[in-house]
């Protein structure tokens, strides 16, 4: 039996199917953080326009909105053959962009993106219903952990990679190695070795079946304080990555410097994402959770300090502590909910859990040039610290008892 001090990674990897999840993970968030930065590089490029060119980002992020709805798909068959068709089908429509090469055809760059946000949220939902099912409990947490370590660690090395490739052949190559590399995630999908029994008949009308993601999410006494209490660090998130450049400029630096405050966050997440296994078998998903976020307010509060080795170990500890809450969420969404739901609660979870962040970002964008950072980014801390007692409050989650013995 393996060991609680068995190393995250070794625990992930002994496990077949872990592994191969692991490793589709790593190749489909290469080429999607490699894409993210080269579609706003490229619609700058066609228009001249800074505003355009961050309408990228928005139009990635709203077919989260309606995670409920497509989280359905996820439930209405097996989710192996069905991730393997999403990995496909995002290959083949990336190859659009091959026609997008001027800024007469900006329009189908952006039908592109949203096109390739609703697959990624009915991909997502769709793989966290199937890692449930085919890795062991016992590393759910290890798993997701080193998830979000691959995605945060891949947001330090492929957008540099993607810039390159643009740079030196353009928009449509980079278009072809994301595609690439979500047909080397089906294969390696279509490697896992899990038995999934057959769908039951969609029962009930259609807004029904919808809704029974978020209706398990609310009801659950477990999930709910979880998923709400990751609501509200998001949108404070959005909120402070407002004040980024504002903090920046306090230091008398140039506005680049926001790239190694971003590095010096990512390598955070990536040590955060490391421990996560270990730290939620050891506190349970609310104490681990509470932890994060009070880090993350802590943090968040002393970044309105203008000196920068302040603000540097902040960009550490907001790293660390803001994935805590998304990891402690995910795991007990996957644990505590029946099979058959797995794919609608995830979906609904994320909307709940990322939507707030698309809020925060305008809200933040607001509010930055009417409060100083001195009252915006102590007013969050303030609000992530309560955020923080309330979770801390209940008693330790039933998971974390599961969780030990099966350690």
């Amino acid at each position: 039996m393996t060991t609680t001090s068995t190393w995250p990674l070794v625990r992930v990897l002994r496990d077949r199917d872990a592994g191969l999840f692991l490793a589709g993970a790593v190749v489909s968030r290469f080429g999607s953080s490699a894409m993210w930065l080269a579609c706003g590089v490229w619609v700058k490029d066609l228009t001249g326009s800074d505003g355009l060119a961050a309408l990228c980002l928005l139009a990635l992020w709203l077919p989260t909105l309606a995670g409920p709805a497509l989280g359905t798909l996820a439930d209405r068959g097996r989710r192996r053959p069905l991730l393997i068709a999403l990995n496909l089908a995002s290959a083949l429509l990336l190859l659009a962009l091959l026609a997008a090469g001027s800024a007469g055809r900006l329009w189908l760059l952006f039908a592109v993106l949203v096109g390739y946000g609703a697959l990624g949220v009915v991909h997502d939902a769709a793989e966290s219903a199937l890692v449930a099912a085919a890795v062991a409990p016992r590393l759910l947490g290890d798993f997701n952990g080193l998830r979000m370590t691959v995605t945060e660690g891949m947001k330090l090395v492929a957008p540099l990679t993607g810039a390159g490739l643009y740079a030196a052949y353009g928009g449509r190559a980079v278009a072809l190695l994301d595609a690439a590399t979500f047909v080397l995630a089906a294969g390696l999908c279509a490697a896992v070795r899990v038995r999934e029994a057959p769908p039951e008949p969609p029962a009930g009308h259609w807004w029904e079946r919808t809704a029974e993601g978020a209706r398990h999410l609310w009801r659950h006494p477990g999930l709910r304080p979880l998923v709400l209490a990751g609501g509200v660090t998001m949108l404070c998130a959005g909120i402070g990555g407002a004040t980024l450049y504002p903090a920046v400029d306090s230091l008398g630096r140039p506005p680049a410097y926001a790239g190694v405050l971003y590095a010096v966050q990512g390598a955070g997440s990536v040590a955060g994402g490391l421990l996560a296994g270990p730290a939620l078998r050891h506190l349970g998903d609310r104490w681990f959770a509470a932890a994060g976020i009070g880090l993350f307010g802590a943090a968040v509060a002393v970044r309105a300090v203008p000196v920068e080795p302040v603000v540097l170990a902040s960009s550490a500890a907001v790293g660390i502590g803001l994935p805590a809450v998304l990891i402690a969420a995910l795991t007990a969404v996957q644990r505590e909910t029946p099979a058959v739901l797995r794919g609608r609660a995830a979906a609904a979870s994320d909307t709940l859990v990322f939507g707030p962040n698309v809020l925060g970002l305008a809200v933040g964008a607001a509010l930055v040039g009417v409060a100083g950072l001195w009252l915006l980014l102590p007013a969050l801390g303030a609000v992530l610290l309560a955020t923080a007692l309330v979770l801390a409050q209940r008693p330790p989650s039933p998971a974390r008892t599961a969780a030990k013995s099966m350690s």
